[in-house]
């Protein structure tokens, strides 16, 4: 990948900014008629993208540590057919790396929108989510509300209704799982084994959102999270499971290939704080907790200044 030089004062033409939500793991994950599919579990935590284009011949520079985002503006720019411009990425993002928390896959659609709104165009999201697996396996944090997404090969993408109003407790633990390498892992037959448990945690979900109720889907979330133990184990589920009874909650929720634990809340922020407190007393290995709002996905440009 070619680099671009600091633009001279003066020479960028446009610049424009777009942000894309994490997630805290997702409410279910399994297979759905032969497809390996998510429920995304869209959170009020942002990866926000500015992109500059100036003068040049397609040329992109993005963050050392971010070098998917960087490939994702320089498909934007191709796919907008602009070879006649340079951009230079940067990426502002609290999300935590590793854990679950879909922190890749917000770079890249909030790098891929603002690339697109610095040349003045928009992408609908099936073309967000398209250039995304084109790069890598991805969340489904792009399309609104919650979604049902096959995030490896797309053929699966359906909205599934906007999020009532509930509070998700993160709870992020110092362990890391390298997505790459558990996406190496064929773990379908232990997924065609719960596959009948996965399509009754979905349906509970769904029928959560179109009625707006938040406790079936805290009961689906938590019937996907105690059957996906066969698939990939969470050492920290027993005991969350434990602090969302005591704590109130309507259920758990986990990341299915990575470690972060959520707790999933009717609108409560005080039963909510009160667990996070808790949680800090009772899990050794806990880095942080995180009280965040289920919000629904999307790409959201963003105003400057």
């Amino acid at each position: 990948m070619r680099t671009l030089q600091t633009p001279r004062l003066g020479e960028v033409l446009t610049r424009a900014s777009a942000s894309a939500p994490g997630a805290c793991g997702e409410l279910a994950q399994g297979l759905l008629e032969e497809s390996l599919v998510m429920v995304t579990c869209p959170i009020d935590l942002f990866s926000t993208a500015t992109v500059e284009v100036s003068p040049g011949a397609g040329l992109v520079h993005g963050p050392d540590d971010s070098p998917k985002s960087t490939v994702a503006v320089s498909r934007t720019l191709a796919l907008l057919g602009r070879t006649d411009v340079n951009a230079r990425l940067h990426l502002e993002s609290p999300l935590p790396r590793q854990k679950g928390m879909a922190s890749s896959t917000a770079d890249v659609i909030a790098s891929i929108g603002a690339a697109a709104a610095a040349l003045g165009e928009s992408l609908p999201v099936a073309r967000q989510a398209e250039l995304a697996l084109s790069i890598e396996p991805s969340d489904g944090i792009m399309f609104p509300g919650v979604a049902l997404f096959d995030h490896r090969s797309g053929l699966v993408a359906r909205p599934l209704g906007e999020p009532p109003p509930m509070g998700v407790l993160a709870l992020e633990f110092a362990d890391r799982v390298d997505t790459e390498a558990f996406n190496r892992v064929d773990r379908r037959p232990a997924l065609e084994r719960r596959s009948g448990r996965f399509l009754e945690a979905f349906r509970l979900i769904a029928a959560g959102l179109e009625t707006g109720d938040g406790v079936p889907i805290g009961m689906g979330a938590t019937m996907d999270a105690i059957s996906y133990q066969d698939v990939f184990p969470n050492p920290y589920l027993e005991a969350g499971l434990e602090l969302a009874r005591t704590a109130g909650a309507v259920g758990v929720n986990v990341a299915h290939s990575g470690t972060v634990l959520g707790l999933l809340f009717l609108d409560d922020p005080e039963q909510t704080a009160w667990a996070a407190r808790r949680a800090r007393a009772t899990f050794p290995g806990l880095v942080s907790t995180r009280r965040h709002r289920m919000i629904g996905g999307g790409l959201t440009l963003v105003q400057p200044g």
